[in-house]
This record gives structure tokens, sequence and C-alpha cells, in this order.
């Protein structure tokens, strides 16, 4: 009998009618015959509800008392489904992220995970029950409950499957699988029947939602074989695997959007030894994560150094920058926060030429300005305004996936 892991997030579980539908997705895989262990999501807004009732209660909340609060959304989301199951003659039992002894680091609102129980899993599997644990937390040394940060119930189904040595982790979202392209913007975007880790986890990294980085590094690592498919549907989905037989057939495998992130400039530095390093330095140690960087040849004895952070490091960039500006000695700080990354990632760039070069004709023919470019051996991610975002990817896509 072989083991899968299934994963269900917020909008596949929103309400009692996603909830029954979802119910019989997991009967029918129980009664093929497999054991079954299920992650959920909290359902729809619940964790932004619950970050607004703390809102209402305390400006300042300790992170430890949002995790206790945040973590009872992926609770409810298990019991209700269990009521289901049952309601359907399918034995089932739900558990918390302490119950199946998942344990982390202490970091709360972004915890890491570094060990899985199996005992309490492999038992209820034992009296063939469908296991439902909640997604999105575990517990620390000092048995507080954490929670793992963005996209947490991904990270959570990998980690199980990885445990349990699972035959596969099915990730089920709102949409069918992996696309070129964002398909609610993108028309004719394309799904992929399989990708590999790396396209995947650079796809993740550089903004798309489909899942979420940590799960696809988890997934290479251990050997887990993902697949992302619909709840909503019933459609095959996008196997995420090891290689894959369209790789040295495609030179590129999707493209990436993401408006999360802000473009910094330092201007008139002194062109001096070092100055990178002490720059780069202070934002390290403010745990602020630094893209794509320019340094410009130099005017004089003068450069400007210009690099792109998280948006929501802005504030905290700004900061350690304004507070360090006599010991760097520049003169001014710009700042544009209306910019997004626009990628392109494909294993098969790395044997074909003309690959970044096609990427800039589209945008040069859709007259759309790059401020910024970065490469690496599977992608190639420029700097463009905010608002010509959904238009590059649109240039971009037609480029190297449309009709001849």
């Amino acid at each position: 009998m072989s083991l899968i892991v299934q994963k269900f997030g917020g909008s596949s579980v929103a309400d009692a009618v996603c909830i029954r539908r979802v119910a019989g997705i997991i009967a029918e895989t129980y009664q093929g015959g497999h054991e079954l262990v299920v992650v959920l999501s909290a359902q729809g807004d619940t964790t932004d509800d619950l970050i607004a009732k703390a809102a209402e209660i305390s400006a300042r909340p300790s992170k430890r008392e949002m995790d206790m609060l945040l973590s009872t959304g992926e609770q409810v989301s298990v019991a209700l489904m269990a009521m289901c199951l049952q309601d359907m003659g399918i034995p089932a039992v739900s558990l918390t992220g302490w119950q199946v002894e998942m344990k982390t680091n202490s970091d709360y609102s972004n915890a890491r995970i570094k060990s899985v129980g199996e005992e309490r899993i492999r038992k209820e599997l034992g009296r063939g029950k469908v296991v439902l644990v909640a997604g999105f937390q575990g517990v620390n040394k000092s048995e507080d409950v954490t929670t793992l940060g963005r996209g947490g119930s991904d990270t959570t189904a990998v980690a199980i499957a990885s445990a349990l040595q699972a035959e596969k982790c099915q990730i089920f979202t709102d949409v069918d699988g992996v696309y070129t392209a964002d398909p609610r913007r993108v028309q004719g975007a394309r799904k992929l029947d399989e990708i590999t880790y790396d396209e995947m986890l650079e796809l993740a990294s550089l903004g798309a939602q489909v899942l979420h980085p940590r799960s696809v590094e988890m997934a290479k690592k251990y050997h887990v074989h993902l697949e992302v498919l619909s709840s909503f549907t019933g459609k095959p989905g996008t196997m995420v695997k090891e290689v894959t037989k369209q790789m040295e057939q495609m030179s590129i495998t999707g493209i990436a959007k993401d408006t999360e992130t802000v473009l910094f400039a330092l201007v008139g530095l002194a062109d001096q030894p070092g100055k990178a390093f002490q720059i780069f330095r202070l934002l390290s140690n403010a745990s602020v994560n630094v893209d794509i960087i320019l340094q410009s040849i130099g005017r004089g004895s003068l450069k400007d150094i210009s690099f792109t952070v998280p948006k929501k490091d802005l504030e905290k960039t700004q900061k350690v920058l304004e507070d360090a500006k006599g010991s760097l000695n520049f003169e001014r700080i710009d700042v544009e926060p209306e910019v997004a990354k626009v990628s392109i990632v494909g294993a098969g760039m790395v044997s074909t030429p003309g690959v970044a070069a096609k990427m800039f004709e589209a945008l040069s023919d859709a007259k759309i300005n790059i401020n910024m470019i970065s490469t690496s051996e599977i992608n190639v991610s420029v700097l463009v305004g905010a608002a010509e975002a959904d238009r590059a990817v649109g240039a971009i896509h037609d480029k190297f996936f449309g009709e001849g």
C-alpha cells in the first residue's frame, strides 16, 4: 500500500462547499487503496482576519503570541475536514503541529523545520485512518507554538512526505499546474506537464506564487516527488522532478513577475576599495536580502551603486543607510518603489545562444525600458517600471511561446 501526502490551500477549503469537494478528493484517494496524510491551510482569508483581530487589541503584539493566534486557523480546517470525512464513513483524525512533533527552531513567525516525528502519524495510519495535519505550524524546544511563514503549509507537506518516504506529495491549488506564465494575466499561457526542481525553485524565488521556494528546496534536497494540481478541475497537474523529457527542447520554461521589490541607489560614493563590502555588510547584518546590484563606472572620484531589496524591507534599508551616511560618505539616497522584476527561467538556456537577446528584443518592440539586468545559468531578470510589468510579461511570452 503506497503512501501519499496531499496538501490543500486556503481557497480549496474556504467554505463548507469547498470542504465537501476536497473531502471527495480525499475519499477517492483513500478508497483507491492508499495510505493518506493530508495537510491543510487555514480557510480563505482566515489568517488575514486573525491579523486584523490582533491589530484591534495591540499595536505591537509579540511574535510568540501572534504564532499562538495564527496557528488556530489551520486547526479549524483540519477539525472541520475530519468531521466531514467521518460523516462520509471515512475514518479520519485531525492533528496539530505539536501532536505530530513538527520540531522547529525558535524564529517566531518564520520558523524552520528541524525534524518531523513519525510515531503518531504512523500509529494513526496503522489504524486505517486518514491523518489530517494542520499546516504552517510546529513547536520549538520550549514547547511553544511556532509558525513557518508564508507558504508554510507547502513546507509542512513536503517535510512530512520526506520523513515518511511518501510515494509523492500532491500540492492542490486554485490553478491546475505550473504554467509558462500566470494564466490569469497572460492569454495563451501553457500548462507544463513537468518541470525540474531547479526551474521551479527559480520561478518560485522570482515571484511565481504556485509553490513556496522553501518547499521546492526541501523537495529537491530530499528527492520528494511533487505534483501541482487543482482541487477544482480534477485534471492532471505538473510534475516537479530532477530531470524532465523536455529539458533540451525548450530554451525557457516560464516567466515570473515580482512587484514586491524596491530600487535603491547610493549616489556620489567615494570610489575607494571596500565600499561595496561596507554597504552590503551593513545590510546583511540587518537581515536585508539584496538582489540585483549595479555599480557605475564612476564620475571622476565618485561612483553610484544601485540595488534592489524586498519592498517589506524598504524602511529598514533606508534607516540603515541613512544612519551610516557619515561612514559611507555618499551624496544622497534615491529610492524608487514603483519597479518590478520580470524574469525568464529555463534549464535549456544554458545551451541555447541568444536567449537574453530575444528577451530584450521583445521588450524593445514593446517600447519598455530596462533599468537593470541580472543573469544566472538558468534565468535572466530585468527591472522595469511597475506599470509596465504585465505588458512586459505578455510581450516576452509572445516572443518565446507565441504561434509561429
